[in-house]
């Protein structure tokens, strides 16, 4: 681990409690309120940011962020707005983690070297590609890698005792443990399974470990919490942005305040979550 990804993690262990990683789709609704919205989660309790890139076709995704995609590339986004939305973010914020999250064709598009250094550049701490598999990422990680930027790897409940020694060689920043098979925001994983889950993992791996799909409630996020590094939320965060919305996909007044106080109350759950 490197940088902004480890210290967040370092200090999270210190204070004794899990984080909370939460996501947005960079562009949604429009590049301004994306913005907005980016510049106040910290603020509101996010202890990483996953910002993702808008992409034509996410497979691994549910509806909300379907939707949130398809906005994103209405109202103009591209890779290199993405980036330039990651600069000015730290010209007000030089600590909280940031990782782009998507797929690896836009990356293609723009290519691996300039991608790579223009993240490094802006202030990208790490990468999570969901449809590029271990035994064909070298070609991105290496590059990343020196260049200060984690390439996060995952893992789902399918993962087996033969196929995790893959996936754990060459991750860094932190595992991001994905609790149900399907795609993002359709259920939820027990929480018997994610205790169980968890406890393989960490036999397996000193990488900190973030649970992510199908946490939509502060309860829930409280819950994982308790147990993992922290608790990832993507789908409940864009589903409130959806909800601000009028019929014309403007954002109605207060959409941003109210994603913020979702985010806060995620937050401020996340943090009692050991305590309880």
């Amino acid at each position: 681990m490197s940088g902004r990804i480890e210290a967040r993690f370092g200090e999270l262990r210190a204070a004794g409690r899990g984080g909370l990683v939460a996501f947005v789709t960079a562009g949604d609704p429009d590049l301004a309120t994306s913005e907005a919205i980016l510049a106040r989660l910290p603020e509101a309790g996010a202890d990483v940011i996953e910002l993702g890139i808008a992409f034509t076709d996410p497979m691994a995704d549910g509806p909300a962020i379907q939707e949130a995609n398809q906005r994103a590339l209405r109202a103009g986004i591209t890779l290199e707005k993405t980036l330039a939305m990651v600069a000015r973010f730290r010209e007000r914020d030089d600590r909280t983690p940031i990782v782009l999250m998507g797929y690896v064709n836009p990356v293609l598009s723009f290519g691996i070297e300039a991608f790579v250094d223009r993240a490094a550049a802006v202030g990208v701490d790490g990468l999570i590609l969901v449809d590029l598999p271990p035994e064909e990422d070298a070609e991105l990680r290496l590059p990343a890698r020196a260049a200060g930027l984690d390439l996060i790897r995952l893992a789902t409940p399918t993962t087996d005792a033969a196929r995790l020694p893959r996936v754990l060689d060459g991750a860094s920043g932190f595992l991001y443990y994905v609790s149900v098979a399907g795609i993002t925001g359709t259920k939820s994983a027990l929480a018997g399974d994610v205790a169980a889950a968890l406890g393989r993992l960490r036999a397996a791996t000193e990488l900190p470990l973030a649970v992510g799909f199908g946490i939509r409630t502060p309860r829930q996020a409280a819950a994982v919490a308790a147990r993992a590094d922290a608790a990832v939320v993507g789908s409940a965060i864009v589903a409130t942005i959806r909800e601000g919305l009028d019929a014309d996909g403007r954002p109605r007044p207060g959409m941003v305040d109210a994603v913020a106080d979702f985010v806060q109350d995620l937050g401020r759950a996340v943090r009692r979550a050991r305590r309880e």
